[in-house]
């Protein structure tokens, strides 16, 4: 027996009564709705139920201690549920049996340092959880701890399993307090596609051993303090569409490999220097370049307008060069991205695939502005200042239709 209103307009308390007859329900879906969901601390459903999914109801403040009642369950939403409570002690020996957990968008606290997590996806972000990085199985598919207090290094939490056989795809531990050098055990994670270690106190080099994820789409590492120059190892990785290293401490030249199959490319306040290399040119799929803030010199290369994205057509579908997330069975695990606009950093999730901009701003560039680059007319965002670029700009600007700010 399945009772699912989700995604309405819906309000009302639902006390324990409302449930007294429902013997049989399995599946239980009220999310997206504006239930407040008030029952007593002892209560015991008569159910069994194997989904739960609550999410933007008013659950809390209290973590429901009905739950732990619930020996069949393989799926649990009760994100945005309005939680300010630690998780009780039970919760985590519970949640080990479950396949599904979503928590994100409480506050619910708690140090999990001792604990191990089990579940095949699970959504822990935007909590209030602290202490070390908890343990994890090989078992996991999705692993987000965005947001929340974490301290401490990373490599006990995922250098402790060596298993080749691991299925984790997603890892999101962006947004803590992560401190100590960057693991260098990452070759137990031959699935991984999505990493984002981003907004942590991270320093040291980046390990060459991110080289041998050559799944991987997607590589945060920005707002840390990482030094050094970029692996070539990472050229191993060709299926990487995004690379956000921006707001470290890396130097040396770009790569000329960089970015051959990227689509967005952010290295913005760094220590790089030398050129911009030729080969940038040849990412036919590029929707974000942002070197903004570093020792580039040089010329800005005229073949830019080899971008075709930046360049497309009004015909060109966003689709075309592939989506920048990932589907579950699920959900949707969405892409993330802080850039500089306008004066200030904004971030950029759901319409990060339509985003098309260039800023190669506050560095050392010379010479004219290519008449090329006004070519871009997908273009919304275009900063070339606090160069020495000398010169007029071409009548040729008028092609830019999309721009939006210069």
């Amino acid at each position: 027996m399945a009772l699912s209103v989700a995604s309405n307009s819906l309000s009302g308390v639902v006390s324990e009564v409302k449930f007294s007859r429902l013997s049989r329900l399995k599946l239980l879906d009220m999310a997206a709705n504006a239930f407040i969901i008030d029952v007593n601390s002892h209560w015991i459903p008569p159910f069994q139920l194997q989904m739960i999914s609550i999410s933007s109801c008013k659950l809390g403040p209290k973590f429901p201690a009905w739950l732990q009642t619930q020996k069949s369950l393989t799926y649990l939403d009760i994100s945005k549920a309005r939680l300010v409570d630690a998780a009780p002690d039970w919760f985590w020996n519970f949640a080990a049996c479950v396949k599904y957990i979503k928590l994100s968008n409480n506050a619910i606290s708690g140090d999990l340092s001792s604990v191990l997590l089990n579940s095949s996806f699970i959504d822990l972000s935007s909590n209030h959880f602290r202490g070390q990085l908890p343990l994890i199985s090989p078992h996991i598919t999705m692993y987000n701890v965005a947001n929340n207090s974490f301290s401490g290094p990373i490599s006990p939490s995922i250098c402790s399993v060596v298993n080749l056989e691991s299925k984790l795809e997603v890892m999101d531990l962006s947004r803590n307090n992560l401190s100590g050098d960057l693991p260098d055990c990452w070759r137990h994670w031959q699935s991984l596609l999505h990493l984002n270690l981003g907004s942590n106190i991270l320093s040291g080099k980046i390990p060459n051993s991110l080289g041998s994820l050559l799944r991987l789409q997607s590589l945060h590492l920005a707002n840390n303090s990482l030094f050094g120059d970029i692996p070539h190892s990472l050229k191993n990785c060709k299926d990487l569409k995004l690379i956000d290293l921006g707001v470290n401490q890396l130097a040396g030249n770009i790569p000329n490999w960089m970015g051959e199959w990227t689509r967005v490319l952010q290295l913005r306040s760094n220590k790089f220097s030398g050129n911009i290399p030729p080969q940038i040119c040849q990412i036919s799929s590029l929707i974000v370049l942002d070197f903004s803030n570093n020792s580039l010199s040089g010329s800005i290369p005229k073949c830019l307008n080899n971008i075709s994205a930046m360049v497309a057509s009004d015909n060109w579908h966003n689709d075309e060069y592939g989506s920048l997330d990932h589907n579950y069975d699920y959900g949707l695990y969405l892409e993330n991205l802080m850039l500089m606009t306008k004066g200030k950093e904004s971030e950029y999730t759901k319409n990060l695939g339509y985003l098309r901009t260039t800023n190669l701003s506050s560095n050392n560039f010379s010479g004219s502005i290519p008449t090329e680059i006004f070519l871009f007319a997908k273009l919304q965002s275009l900063n070339l200042s606090q160069n020495h670029l000398i010169g007029k700009i071409s009548k040729d600007v008028g092609s830019m239709k999309s721009l939006e700010i210069t």
